[in-house]
């Protein structure tokens, strides 16, 4: 993986030190930073066969390492958690030794946020993972969900799940680097809120035609949303660009 833009960023090939210093995340001012990370076709397909990973784009999978590993929490919808039969992220004592040196705990947890907390105790999510995966649900589905999941979780009451309240759950647990993983609803609802920072998109080589949507679905915006370039990385015949929302 090289770096391609900015001019003046480190050239050759990229080790896994290097990537890790170009994502670094920004110093805490105020509220969570949201950085999404995504795969699209060229021509905007967000899946293929119904699984983002039916997407091929070269260097993204070291990328997606290097992204889980610098987030303080990994954040998910429930269809996709679904979907996509997530586990706990992976680890390794560099991995774990590397976060105690940033000050962070040794794993990220994934949180899924889910208006009806109906997934199940035997789903990997619980079950294989090296810490426990935090529920992020209504006020009214909390009580119900922590009979339900008891020690195999940390369930996490977020009012009426929007973008605030579920980043205010996780601020209370001390989770302020935020990657957000989709899908493209749960993605649309932070773009709409305006609590997007930050957004790398792995471009696949490939065309898949009609039918998938796109990385945004749900609420409308209010009118299209300025990215800033922050930085692209070629890899094969992969691109992986960064961008930066612009705000006034």
């Amino acid at each position: 993986m090289r770096h391609v833009w900015p001019e003046g960023g480190p050239a050759g090939e990229l080790d896994r030190a290097a990537l890790a210093d170009l994502h670094a995340y920004p110093e805490a001012s105020g509220r969570p930073w949201v950085r999404a990370n995504l795969v699209a076709s060229a021509d905007g397909a967000v899946s293929a066969g119904g699984l983002s990973t039916g997407l091929h784009a070269p260097g993204d999978r070291a990328l997606f390492g290097v992204l889980r590993e610098l987030a303080d929490v990994i954040l998910a919808g429930s269809r996709t958690v679904a979907a996509e039969d997530y586990r706990g992220a992976r680890t390794s004592p560099e991995r774990r030794a590397r976060r105690r040196g940033r000050g962070q705990d040794e794993v990220p947890p994934v949180a899924v946020v889910t208006a009806s907390a109906d997934l199940s105790p035997d789903a990997a999510l619980f079950t294989d993972t090296s810490v426990p995966p935090i529920v992020v649900t209504t006020d009214a589905a909390a009580p119900r969900a922590r009979s339900r999941f008891g020690a195999l979780a940390d369930v996490a009451a977020a009012g009426d799940l929007s973008p605030a309240a579920v980043l205010a759950a996780l601020a209370d647990r001390g989770l302020h680097r935020v990657l957000c993983e989709g899908g493209p609803t749960l993605l649309g609802a932070f773009a709409a809120a305006g609590l997007l920072d930050e957004l790398c998109l792995s471009l696949a080589p490939q065309l898949v035609g009609a039918g998938p949507g796109r990385i945004l679905d749900g609420a409308l915006l209010d009118g299209p949303l300025p990215l800033r370039v922050a930085g692209v990385l070629a890899h094969d015949d992969g691109l992986l660009v960064r961008y930066r929302v612009a705000r006034d």
